[in-house]
């Protein structure tokens, strides 16, 4: 039996910096894809419920949306797909069009000409370092708690006490 010394062991203890953000980066590629999945399962699962509600609620309408008849002028499924493309166009485009125009406002060449005069134009924001006030939480409730007394707190720190007179 081979004795194996201390420093072997703690070496396979320990990880190394590379194992540890090899480890890291592997644990962003899953929250990654389980964010990814939860949020496509929901989509999924809303919209076949607002389906499933629209077909309950007038199933004779419905099948006529699907397939278009004589007293519709167009399926509705087409019509839905059309109006998500305007939609998706409009949106693209007038979002595009503020950005730019923000953009030529601030009168910035490059990106860093522009985060200093967004800067200088937007109030600053003040660094909590060290945090003045709690930041670890037993669980949900212990933080609504917290939040629900917080204002008060500052408010009796803030203001003196009032005594009253005789």
């Amino acid at each position: 039996m081979k004795m194996v010394s201390t420093v072997e062991q703690s070496d396979r203890i320990n990880p190394t910096l590379d194992e540890v953000s090899e480890e890291k980066r592997k644990f962003r590629y899953r929250a990654g894809a389980f964010l990814a999945a939860v949020g496509a399962t929901s989509a999924v699962a809303g919209f076949s419920k607002a389906i499933m509600s629209a077909k309950k609620s007038d199933p004779k309408y419905f099948d006529k949306g699907l397939h278009g008849s004589i007293s519709l002028h167009e399926a509705g499924t087409s019509l839905a797909l059309r109006a998500l493309g305007w939609g998706t166009l409009y949106a693209f485009l007038g979002t595009g069009t503020l950005c730019y125009g923000i953009w030529k406002l601030s009168g910035a060449s490059n990106m860093e000409e522009f985060r200093q005069a967004v800067g200088k134009a937007l109030p600053r924001v003040p660094r909590n370092d060290p945090p003045t006030s709690r930041t670890e939480f037993e669980g949900l409730t212990d933080l609504m708690q917290y939040l629900t007394t917080w204002e008060k707190d500052d408010k009796n720190v803030s203001l003196p006490n009032k005594q009253s007179s005789p």
